[in-house]
């Protein structure tokens, strides 16, 4: 795999200028969860529904699928994706084993021997724990490191893989527990990264500014003996996802007894909740786009699109629930080149998996169907 500078931030910039989301604020007069899907066409692609050219073709093996929108199969409970700027490469994780692999499309070898390992940490998998996400560094190219979302014997925690297959810690001490686990990490600058944790199952800890627990939290200069994060956000429950934006917008979802929520945390600071679900679709990972957020559903299994208004920067109607059942249950999502994006499935736990699953597929968010990459 020809690997070039990555991370989902220094992706963004490099091949999604377009990706931009405005204010947005919670509308109760929707009695309808979802509505048809909005058009939406994000910039830099053409009116139709985006074409990319076929993944190359592989000689069959046991983890050949035929939906030619599927570029990885027979991960082991897929979690956190990225997609690499050149358009066919990609990097996904596993949940129970700590594996980190990258995707090669354009590898001619059988399925699913194009998965080429880059690094396995160390996890505590019991419960919903595990290797919860991953983002590159932003020079990846010079210093290839990955930074991962884990859960340990004794904690969640943010640590940092080198090109040795160490891990070091960055931010450790996040509670953890049988449930609740789940976070998200996204770089929005080089020097800073955005952490969003769970509760763990305990509600109490995500309102208490003392706990790590239940915040979207920002790290500068992520290294081992970092100082401390600061707290943006607190009171999240179950985390789902991470999505700044272009504008300097950070949109976060998650999970809590009265709803799902997707959230808006402006430059200046303030927090609007943009929609909630109070029928629990299992809002998950996200994508923000220029005039909407994407987000992928477990329970729901599909991809919401919710449709920001560019003048009043709110969400007015109610999100579109879109390839409902397609690929069942959706996990992580990622921007890709051509406006594309990238979803891992979370089908292995808590689904009806296919023979082929977890896996990563490729989505059009104008809703014509899936797409493949370059």
């Amino acid at each position: 795999m020809s690997v070039v500078v990555a991370g989902r931030v220094a992706l963004s910039l490099a091949v999604t200028a377009g990706l931009l989301a405005g204010c947005a604020r919670f509308d109760e007069s929707a009695s309808d969860p979802f509505t048809p899907a909005p058009t939406i066409r994000p910039e830099g692609v053409e009116p139709t529904t985006p074409q990319p050219p076929s993944t190359k073709k592989r000689p069959p093996g046991p983890c050949e699928d035929p939906d030619s929108s599927v570029v990885a199969s027979c991960i082991n409970e897929s979690t956190g994706v990225l997609a690499m700027p050149d358009g066919t490469t990609g990097v996904v994780a596993e949940r129970a084993t700590g594996m980190i692999f990258m995707i090669d499309t354009q590898d001619p070898g059988p399925w699913p021997y194009y998965l080429k390992q880059m690094a396995q940490v160390d996890v505590d998998a019991s419960g919903d724990g595990g290797l919860l996400d991953i983002t590159l560094s932003p020079t990846y190219g010079e210093d290839k490191l990955i930074y991962a979302y884990i859960t340990t014997g004794s904690d969640n925690r943010v640590v940092r893989i080198g090109a040795d297959g160490t891990a070091k810690p960055i931010l450790t001490g996040i509670p953890k527990s049988d449930s609740g686990n789940r976070g998200s990490i996204e770089f929005i600058a080089a020097d800073k990264m955005l952490v969003l944790t769970g509760d763990a199952g305990n509600p109490g800890a995500a309102a208490d500014q003392g706990s790590l627990a239940g915040k979207l939290l920002r790290l500068t200069n992520p290294a081992p003996g970092s100082s401390a994060p600061e707290v943006l956000a607190s009171g999240i429950g179950t985390a789902g996802g991470v999505c700044p934006d272009v504008e300097g917008n950070i949109w976060f979802t998650d999970r809590t007894a009265v709803a799902d929520r997707l959230q808006r945390l402006d430059p200046n600071g303030a927090i609007t909740t943009a929609w909630n679900w109070p029928d629990h679709p299992g809002v998950a990972g996200c994508v923000a786009g220029d005039d909407f957020v994407a987000v992928a559903m477990s329970e729901a299994k599909g991809l919401a699109m919710a449709k920001v208004e560019k003048d009043s920067h709110a969400i007015t109607s109610a999100p579109a629930l879109m390839y409902q059942d397609k690929w069942g249950r959706l996990n992580d999502a990622a921007p890709g080149p051509n406006g594309l994006i990238w979803a891992s499935t979370a089908n292995k736990v808590g689904g009806q998996p296919t023979p082929t699953d977890d896996r990563v597929v490729v989505i059009s968010p104008s809703g014509g169907g899936g797409g493949t990459p370059d």
